[in-house]
């Protein structure tokens, strides 16, 4: 296991625990305000001396140049109209009955000769805890009840343990032992504790604790609407983690990107922790990635209906690049409109989180992210000195990368075998625990069938079904020998 620290952390000890009780340090001061921002001291006077020398750490603490680039970049953008969007053009889609058995079987065979040189690398998207699911845990440590018990976390780390094994059958010299997959996790403030200890409880899950590597992503401060640093206590500063697309400068600030480019890496598979049936280095998404020749990549599920609330893949302007437009900033006649030759939505294809890029391509985004410095503007109740107070949250999201892509292709998979998301608690109407568990038993299911194996049931079978571990199968292949003939009792866990 390795650990990093973000440059981004402040080392700056110069402000010892009581050393300032008279007035607030002058050159600090003297900064605040070249940056407007010089309240946060307000109420020095009422702080005792470790509160204030606290508050000092704590503002020290702060890149003030770039939080301020941020802040006026962010307002800015915030005001301007967006360019008109088109749907994005049918030549940049791999759809599901356009694909055949042949592309398939090469595209795989693509995929495991890159994974077996060692050019893939997994990069998990972990920052945050359960609380809509009723839990403080990490998400990543939810057990969804299958039967087998085991976590989200465990499941994604026996699928790379079993892609391994498949890219080093295929390699004629290969043990099991001699691939590896380094998997990238990126947590936050919140879970970031929390994950190490779940690994290390559980043995990495099978996994060597060298090829996992955490890392945290950033906060930044809440403010208000006119830019203001909103005050959390009287000698703290409100902060947020920074959105799933802060996972860009964290890799670029914690030197993983150099640390991939050290060890051969090529390709980086990127995924939410929160999907029950992400496919996590899907050697068939990587070999159409490297077929393509693209910067960038995603895996995207039709649209079932037009007020769905996911993001939609969009044309930016005319000719313009490929970029995500969230279902809340979708005009609602677009969002229904129908394509008069398909028959189908207009903007149909979901964004779901399932990522693949080109290390060249991640080291573009990170540098220009940082650049721009345009961040959402989440309006959200912020704890503060004078209550809850509405005020700004500032984030950048996972597909905020792709308008920097000189190209994009969009890779269809069926929502019912790669889309299983764990969202809300049980008793919810959708994205749930139970509704993902559903959809992965019911898959497995028909892969036992297809595999020639039968199935016996004292519950209905739309309401259960069977669990096959990650172990033996990663995407139904490989269960003839463990399954014709026989007979299985739904619910239960398949294994060797």
């Amino acid at each position: 296991m390795r650990e990093t620290q973000s440059e981004g952390e402040s080392n700056n000890n110069s402000s010892n625990n009581g050393s300032w009780t008279q007035q607030p340090p002058q050159a600090l001061l003297e900064r605040l305000k070249d940056y407007g921002q010089e309240d946060a001291f307000a109420l020095w006077d009422e702080l005792s001396a470790d509160e204030r020398s606290f508050l000092v750490k704590d503002i020290e603490s702060l890149d003030l140049p770039r939080i301020d680039r941020i802040i006026r970049c962010s307002l800015q953008s915030h005001s301007l109209p967006a360019a008109a969007i088109e749907p994005v053009p049918e030549s940049s889609v791999s759809t599901v009955e356009e694909r055949t058995l042949e592309e398939r079987e090469r595209w795989w065979k693509m995929g495991l000769k890159a994974i077996s040189d060692g050019k893939l690398a997994v990069l998990l998207l972990s920052g945050g805890q359960g609380t809509r699911l009723g839990s403080s845990d990490p998400k990543g440590c939810f057990n969804i009840g299958l039967p087998s018990g085991k976590s989200l976390f465990q499941l994604q780390a026996e699928r790379i343990l079993c892609v391994q094994r498949l890219a080093a059958q295929s390699t004629n010299e290969g043990s099991a032992g001699s691939v590896q997959i380094h998997w990238y996790i990126m947590t936050s403030p919140f879970t970031d504790d929390a994950t190490r200890r779940f690994f290390e409880s559980h043995r990495f899950f099978g996994l060597e604790p060298d090829q996992v590597t955490f890392f945290q992503q950033g906060t930044i401060p809440c403010v208000s609407k006119d830019g203001r640093l909103i005050m959390e206590t009287s000698y703290r500063v409100a902060k947020a983690p920074d959105g799933n697309g802060g996972v860009y400068s964290a890799l670029k600030s914690s030197r993983l990107l150099e640390d991939m480019a050290t060890r051969g890496i090529k390709y980086v598979d990127c995924y939410g922790v929160d999907n029950a049936l992400v496919r996590v280095a899907d050697p068939t998404f990587l070999g159409y990635f490297i077929d393509k020749g693209v910067a960038s990549a995603a895996k995207v599920v039709r649209k079932a209906y037009p007020q769905e609330k996911v993001g939609v893949f969009v044309r930016r302007g005319k000719g313009g690049p490929l970029t995500v437009v969230e279902y809340s900033e979708l005009d609602s006649s677009l969002a229904s409109a129908i394509n008069q030759q398909t028959g189908r939505l207009r903007f149909c294809w979901s964004n779901v989180c399932l990522h693949m890029f080109s290390l060249d391509f991640l080291n573009q985004v990170a540098n220009g992210l940082e650049k721009d410095s345009i961040y959402h503007l989440a309006e959200k109740k912020i704890p503060s000195i004078h209550g809850h107070t509405m005020g700004l949250k500032l984030e950048q999201f996972i597909f905020d990368a792709f308008p920097y892509a000189p190209s994009t292709a969009l890779f269809e998979v069926l929502r019912e075998e790669e889309f299983a998301p764990v969202k809300n608690a049980n008793g919810s109407n959708y994205d749930t625990p139970d509704s993902a568990r559903l959809l992965v038993l019911r898959l497995h299911s028909r892969w036992v069938v297809a595999a020639g194996g039968f199935l016996t049931h004292s519950v209905p079978l739309y309401a259960t079904g069977v669990e096959v571990s990650p172990l033996c199968s990663f995407a139904g292949e490989n269960l003839e020998a463990i399954c014709r003939g026989r007979t299985f009792h739904a619910p239960c866990e398949i294994t060797f």
